[in-house]
């Protein structure tokens, strides 16, 4: 009887291994998870702000294709990005309060328009809500010198807050956030 246990025993074991070494893992996104904070660096611990995000690539097609003009894009891949602020901040002259929203904009030639939006957890821009607004800002728009295949978001030290700079080809687009 022991050994009818003992081997009863080892034929579960056996079976749980092989289905936990059969799992199956999806490849690599092709948009990878960023996260960019201000301060930026690994040496200040207080943040202001944080910025999840996903790098969609060129790969020869040009960022007006991919992020059209006058049409609510958001701003990158995968899920809308998810913009976290520790702190009270102002941007575009609007008061935002602590906490975390999504973050979504408009291309245009000369200037973007940056929403701050308080529905989270959403895929793109497809579920969008304007009526979930909680701030818009014009974010100015110029040339970079260098191409960027994947586009990327920094964080620029200003007077009184910081420059979130989005970047992908040579697209720049600033914009002001007051801490």
């Amino acid at each position: 009887m022991k050994n009818l246990l003992t081997i009863a025993f080892m034929v579960i074991a056996m079976a749980f291994t092989t289905h936990m070494n059969a799992q199956n893992f999806s490849g690599l996104d092709k948009s990878p998870a960023d996260i960019e904070t201000f301060p930026s660096g690994h040496k200040s611990s207080k943040k202001s702000i944080k910025v999840v995000y996903s790098r969609p690539q060129l790969k020869g097609r040009s960022v007006s294709e991919l992020a059209k003009a006058g049409e609510v894009w958001r701003t990158g891949a995968n899920e809308a990005v998810e913009i976290s602020f520790y702190e009270d901040v102002t941007i575009g002259g609007t008061a935002v309060k602590a906490g975390t929203y999504s973050l979504f904009s408009i291309p245009g030639n000369n200037e973007w328009t940056i929403i701050i939006n308080k529905n989270l957890n959403q895929w793109g821009a497809y579920s969008y809500d304007e009526t979930a607004d909680v701030a818009r800002a014009k974010a100015s728009v110029s040339s970079g010198n260098d191409s960027l295949e994947a586009f990327s978001i920094v964080f620029d030290k200003a007077d009184g807050g910081t420059n979130m700079i989005m970047g992908w080809g040579t697209t720049r687009v600033s914009l002001p956030i007051k801490i």
